[in-house]
Parts: C-alpha cells; sequence; structure tokens
C-alpha cells in the first residue's frame, strides 16, 4: 500500500515517467486501468508502465522498494535490469534494513547483518552505493489490487547511509517535496529508523500474537511494562551505536494512546495470512544486541513467542535459528 501510495503522488508529475513491477491480479488492473489512489481529497487515476519482468523496464533514476520484509530476498534478485550507474534505491519499509551499519568508520562498519540477509544475497543485488535511507510516517491500506486509500501521515525521512547531504539526495528532496509529501532531510538516517522501530518492535508481534489492538496492549500494566522493558534493551543498543534515544518508554506509550484502537501492520498481516516481519522488527535487535554487547532478555522472549506463534499459524517460514 505504501509503494501505491508513493507511486501515485510521483505519477502526477507530468515529467514524471511511472514505472512499476507486479504480477497477478494487480498487474492485470495496473496495465488496463492505472494506479486507482483514495484519499481526503477524492480518488484519481495514474496512468503506469507495468511490467512483470524488470527487464521489459529498463534502467530507472529511483527505484522504491515498497514490500514486507520476508518478500525483499526474492524481489531484489530480479532487480538488475532496473539499476543504471547513477540509479538510487530507496527501500520504503519497515525495521532494520540490510544496509543499517553501511556508511560507518568503526569497528561495526559495513557488517552484514545474517538475521534481515542471511545469505547476502539482498546486499549483492544491491550495492552500497545506490541506497538512499527512508522512513515512512503515513498509514495506507489496499483496497483492491491497485488501489490505494490513504488514510494519514504524509511524512518521509530520507538521508544518505554515510549522513553526507549529497546533491542526489538534496534532488531528490526536492522531488519527493514538490510531489506532496512532507520530506525531512536527515543526516543521520540510521538514527531515524531506530526510533521509529522502537515504537513498533513492540506493538507489531505483541498485537499479532494476541489479536488485540494497540490501546489494549496499553491497557494492561503487565504487557505495559513488558513493552518498556523491551525499549530499554533497544534504547541501550543505540546508544552503544551512537543512535541514542532521548524519550522515555512512556514517552512513545503517549504517543501510541493517540492512535486510539490501532490495528497494526503486524496484526493486519496475522489476520490475513501473510508472513510477518519478525526478522526485521525484532531479530536483527537481538543481533546488534550480540553486536554491541547488550543483553535483551525481554526482546529475546519476544522473539521466541513469536516466533512460536507465528509458525504454528503459517506466518514465518524460516526454521530455527
Amino acid at each position: 500500500a505504501i509503494g501505491g501510495w508513493m507511486g501515485a503522488l510521483l505519477g502526477q508529475a507530468a515529467d514524471i515517467e511511472l514505472s512499476a513491477v507486479a504480477r497477478g491480479a494487480t498487474l492485470q488492473t495496473l496495465q488496463l486501468n492505472g494506479l486507482q489512489l483514495t484519499d481526503a481529497s477524492g480518488s484519481r487515476r495514474v496512468q503506469v508502465h507495468a511490467e512483470a519482468d524488470p527487464a521489459r523496464l529498463g534502467p530507472q533514476d529511483l527505484v522504491i522498494i515498497a514490500v514486507k520484509a520476508p518478500a525483499l530476498e526474492g524481489v531484489v534478485s530480479n532487480i538488475g535490469p532496473l539499476l543504471g550507474a547513477d540509479t538510487l534505491v530507496m527501500p520504503a519499509m519497515n525495521g532494520v534494513p540490510w544496509w543499517f551499519l553501511h556508511g560507518r568508520n568503526d569497528a561495526w562498519a559495513g557488517h552484514a547483518l545474517r538475521s534481515v540477509d542471511p545469505h547476502g544475497r539482498i546486499a549483492q543485488a544491491v550495492p552500497p552505493p545506490h541506497v538512499i535511507g527512508c522512513v515512512v510516517h503515513a498509514s495506507c491500506a489496499m483496497l483492491a489490487p491497485a488501489h490505494v486509500k490513504h488514510h494519514f501521515g504524509q511524512g518521509l525521512i530520507v538521508g544518505e547511509p554515510n549522513g553526507t547531504t549529497t546533491p542526489r539526495l538534496q534532488a531528490l528532496v526536492t522531488r519527493l517535496t514538490q510531489a506532496g509529501f512532507q520530506t525531512t532531510l536527515s543526516t543521520h538516517i540510521q538514527k531515524d529508523i531506530w526510533f521509529k522501530l522502537w515504537g513498533n518492535m513492540t506493538v507489531n508481534p505483541l498485537s499479532a500474537m494476541t489479536g488485540a489492538t494497540t490501546d489494549l496492549l496499553l491497557d494492561d500494566p503487565l504487557v505495559r511494562e513488558f513493552m518498556s522493558s523491551i525499549m530499554l534493551e533497544a534504547k541501550a543498543i543505540g546508544a552503544r551505536l551512537g543512535i541514542p534515544i532521548d524519550q522515555a518508554p512512556d514517552d512513545r506509550h503517549a504517543i501510541t494512546r493517540k492512535l486510539g484502537a490501532f490495528k497494526s501492520s503486524m496484526l493486519q498481516d496475522a489476520e490475513a495470512g501473510r508472513a510477518v516481519e519478525l526478522d526485521a522488527l525484532v531479530a536483527a535487535v537481538l543481533e546488534l544486541g550480540e553486536l554491541t554487547g547488550v543483553a535483551t532478555p525481554f526482546a529475546r522472549a519476544l522473539m521466541g513467542l513469536s516466533r512460536v506463534h507465528s509458525q504454528v499459524h503459517g506466518l514465518y517460514p524460516r526454521a530455527l535459528a
């Protein structure tokens, strides 16, 4: 849904040729009727060149990857034809990305995160120089194939993995802003990724396990205490990595409460029988804890419980680590 929303906004510009790689009913609908976006201002369609084979599209200026983390390795296995020498690849996804430790100048520089890229295939398919980091602050849903409903939020935070402000990044920020996004240029995109993760790494798996909306999770003092304990572990990891979080868990809980009876994306995935993003949201935190020497007993408990629940329901196919 996020990818459809982003594509629809960009595709409204007269000088942008919008392309999409799709399959099944989505591909058929895109080819026949284009991409439909419904938001507060109404409903409109955008023409898009959609193909199942990326080779039929050729090199692009910008490739936005907006898939669930379990599908990423398969998606990028065919990304080669889309990449030219100067192509930007901007993953618009939840959780810790495979490139999270790229651009550093310390002992952890370039460390491959096996929790999210176990075979190194993602890093091989998308070389680091192509990557632009992105954090999305928006809520969207698919009403039907190639029909996106935008609920709220227009925010995009984008940045180079090494924190520099490059001409290509500045040009991208300008283009995204012109398209209607509330775009922020970040000089420490990993910190922005970590802060978003700090809230949803607990809410998402707990809601998927229990079927509860976020307000019900926070209403239970034991669950709220468990969430806070995990967040303190993640906060300690962030401090070791040089991406400190200034807030306390209760500050973030207060923000989450403002969403009301909100269904997390992982709960929606679980209800629809789709694979869940446990590796990018939780397993990666455990790996970073081991790397930085921070104990994560509460996060490990969350991962174990979530993994068993997801495997029982066919939502997490990977073998136990």
